[in-house]
């Protein structure tokens, strides 16, 4: 009887150990040092914060990527749209819906098998770059919750999508990104952070000289690199639809793995 007791003693300490290591939560998953997450920041306006519908297959949240939610007892969450949802800065949450991250994060977890990938988002609609310079509340909220995110593991990169409010006025741009890529580089510490822009849609002929100007960001910021946007629909001339935020979050993920993988 004595050790028919000890054989159950056993038995249900190692069905204890096999649920607890093979069913670690969140917080162990993230904080494993080991293997540290890989975090991007994810600003902007209208088209980063996401303004195309939800549609069925976007609906399931994406494994191996965690969405920083800025809360101290639970600061990440599997990630799932709409992912600007914990903008410290957005509009109201109806109209927080598909942005280029989801196909961005889906294309990377695919890339990077096995890492874990941060997103914290901080997107607001309707904002020009001028109130995105350095030292003012967007900028302030991108960093103070890029800082606390860095927390639990690395930052690897920086993905913008801004212009349709600076269009008409193309030619004084570049001065104003190149500040804003130069200053996240400095006060996180990180000078050669790899920044990637998105053209704007050209659905409206008024773009088209502010897409040819932004493609030159490269010739004066390094490790900077600029997403195409031909052949991609919007719902309003201005607003990717569904398919194209896809398609658009694929090709920051192929731009931003040219500028981290090493040759």
């Amino acid at each position: 009887m004595k050790h028919y007791r000890i054989l159950i003693i056993v038995l249900v300490v190692f069905f204890y150990q096999c649920k607890t290591t093979t069913n670690l939560g969140e917080e162990e998953v993230i904080k494993n040092q080991s293997n540290p997450m890989e975090i991007y920041l994810l600003i902007g306006q209208s088209n980063m914060a996401g303004r195309a519908a939800i549609e069925l297959q976007d609906q399931d949240s994406i494994n191996h990527v965690f969405l920083f939610t800025g809360n101290e007892k639970k600061p990440w969450e599997k990630a799932a749209n709409p992912l600007n949802k914990y903008s410290t800065v957005r509009k109201k949450i109806a109209m927080q819906k598909l942005g280029p991250g989801y196909g961005f994060a889906k294309e990377m977890a695919k890339t990077n098998e096995g890492n874990k990938i941060g997103l914290v988002v901080n997107a607001k609609g309707g904002t020009s770059i001028e109130a995105w310079k350095p030292g003012d509340v967007l900028y302030n909220e991108a960093l103070s919750q890029t800082k606390k995110a860095l927390k639990h593991g690395v930052l690897k990169g920086v993905l913008w999508h801004q212009g349709e409010a600076n269009a008409s006025k193309y030619n004084e741009y570049m001065p104003k990104i190149i500040e804003l890529i130069t200053a996240l580089r400095q006060d996180l510490e990180l000078p050669d952070l790899p920044f990637v822009v998105g053209q704007l849609s050209s659905d409206k002929p008024k773009r088209n000289n502010f897409n040819k100007m932004i493609l030159e960001l490269p010739n004066h910021v390094k490790n900077a690199s600029v997403v195409l946007t031909e052949k991609l629909s919007t719902i309003d001339s201005t607003h990717f639809d569904s398919a194209s935020q896809r398609l658009l979050g694929k090709r920051y993920a192929k731009n931003m793995l040219k500028l981290i993988t090493p040759y």
